[in-house]
């Protein structure tokens, strides 16, 4: 019974199955037919889209063909102008030069011709100049015989007469254009250089060269020198100076290049012989204490030179330089009071010319300013205070002035010269300079040899130091006019073979004395 049961069932179960699965058959024909006509739908679709941008694309194939053989016919055309234009620019361009080769060779024509004239000229002018030439030498022959004498004997007695006519009227006109420009010119310079000259005062005070120090007694000297030389070795190594210790009794020497060096040393040296304590220790402590003096000092002189003249805007480095002017001398003359004297003369030159006066100070103030610095760099002092001005911003005036009061180089302005002719009546003044005996022998010897080397000059003599040479000549062979010849000569050879301060006069005398006695 129960396995009935279970046949039953599993009959039943194969039958439902069997009609599920039909079920399930048929529910996926009819998905698979709509799927299809879905399929069909879109593929018919896609044709009719595909048609469509086939004939999208082949209209803007059509616009772009059409667009691209625009473009390509007016580039055609732009072209096929450009091409004219440029051809009838060649036409142009050939019919020019065929209108060229034919003047060309029209000139070529003519250039042939007149090459052809000038040859005949030329074979004619040939041959007049050889006759000419053969006329001339016969002439000269002739005129040799005649005279008695060569062609360059008589080129040399011309040439000889000439010059001595040349220098004769030369000297002449030299003297007319000397003794005009002196009359002119003399008395308004006396009269401006006797007057600054009388208004200007001052007192001199010239310094040497060598310090010499005083010492209580000859026992100090060894206290000086020290145990084994150690005080006077340090003491020359600090200051940079020779201290000098000889028999020269109660008296020590300083002796260096320097002048800020040994004023340093000389303050020191004092200062320990006031103090009694000399040993290497309080000997630097002094000498550095002596060297902030002198700087102060320095600085106090520059200060008081540029007040004195009234001067303002000048730059602290200068004021410096001008103060270190009062250590240094020329000649025996102290630079700082040759300075400010040369600065004093040149503004009351320039007062009495009604020009600028306070550049004139400035500048003469200045002038030697490179003195303050030429034992440590290398050039001349006037180079050397001109690159020292122009760093500090003075003026082109004052740099002209500092350069050209030696008259190395032209004057730029009237103040320039007013500071030279200061600096020649400073240094000119009777006593204000001396020079070794040496030098001075030397340069009198040679002014003396340089008088003699003319001719006609009988004897000369140098007098005043110096600074005027008298030539006596020989009447008979020098006239008047070969006086003043002889005077410019001289002072040109002066100006380039010696060296001097100053200036040097030059005075030719010629007499003529008639000589008769009655008997």
């Amino acid at each position: 019974m129960e396995l009935t049961y279970i046949v039953i069932a599993i009959i039943l179960g194969l039958v439902s199955g069997y009609g599920f699965y039909l079920f399930q058959k048929n529910r996926l024909k009819e998905e698979k037919e709509k799927i299809l006509e879905d399929a069909e739908k879109i593929l018919e679709d896609a044709k009719k889209e595909a048609e469509t941008i086939k004939k999208e694309a082949q209209l803007s194939a059509k616009e772009v063909v059409y667009q691209l053989k625009s473009e390509a016919e007016k580039e055609i055309k732009e072209k096929t102008k450009e091409i004219n234009y440029q051809e009838k620019r060649l036409r142009q361009k050939e019919e020019l030069l065929d209108r060229k080769i034919e003047q060309v060779e029209k000139r070529e024509t003519e250039l042939n011709k007149r090459e052809r004239e000038i040859v005949s000229k030329e074979r004619i002018l040939q041959e007049k100049e050889n006759n000419y030439n053969k006329l001339i030498a016969e002439q000269q022959h002739l005129l040799e015989k005649i005279a008695g004498m060569k062609e360059e004997e008589a080129k040399q007695e011309l040439f000889k007469k000439i010059e001595q006519e040349s220098r004769f009227e030369a000297a002449k006109l030299i003297k007319k254009i000397e003794e005009e420009a002196k009359q002119e010119a003399d008395k308004k310079a006396k009269e401006i250089l006797s007057l600054a000259v009388q208004r200007y005062a001052s007192d001199y005070v010239v310094d040497a060269t060598v310090t010499a120090v005083s010492l209580p007694n000859d026992e100090m000297k060894g206290r000086i020198i020290g145990r084994e030389g150690r005080n006077i070795r340090a003491f020359e190594s600090l200051t940079g100076v020779d201290l000098v210790v000889d028999d020269t009794p109660e008296l020590v020497i300083l002796s260096s290049f320097d002048p800020i060096k040994r004023e340093v040393a000389r303050i020191a040296l004092e200062r320990l012989i006031v103090d009694g304590r000399i040993h290497p220790a309080r000997i630097e402590e002094v000498i550095e204490k002596a060297r902030r003096d002198v700087d102060t000092a320095i600085r106090d002189e520059g200060e008081k030179a540029v007040f004195e003249l009234g001067l303002s805007g000048v730059h602290p480095e200068i004021i410096k330089l001008i103060g270190r002017l009062k250590y240094r001398t020329s000649y025996g003359q102290n630079v700082l009071q040759h300075s400010k004297e040369v600065a004093w003369l040149s503004g009351l030159l320039a007062g009495e010319l009604d020009v600028n006066i306070k550049l004139a100070k400035r500048a003469g103030l200045l002038h030697d300013i490179g003195k303050a610095v030429d034992h440590e760099m290398e050039g001349s002092h006037q180079e050397i205070g001109a690159m020292l001005a122009r760093k500090y911003g003075e003026s082109e005036e004052v740099i002209n002035a500092i350069l050209s009061h030696h008259e190395d180089v032209e004057f730029s302005c009237v103040e320039s010269a007013l500071v030279a002719a200061a600096d020649a009546l400073s240094a000119a003044r009777p006593g204000v300079r001396r020079e070794t005996i040496e030098n001075y022998i030397k340069r009198l010897t040679k002014l003396e040899e340089l008088a003699m080397s003319f001719h006609g000059v009988q004897n000369c003599y140098a007098i005043q130091a110096g600074r005027e040479v008298r030539l006596i000549v020989e009447p008979e062979i020098v006239s008047d006019e070969e006086c003043a010849f002889i005077a410019r000569e001289l002072s040109k050879k002066i100006e380039k073979e010696l060296s001097y301060p100053g200036q040097i006069k030059v005075t030719v005398i010629r007499e003529s004395r008639f000589i008769e006695y009655a008997k």
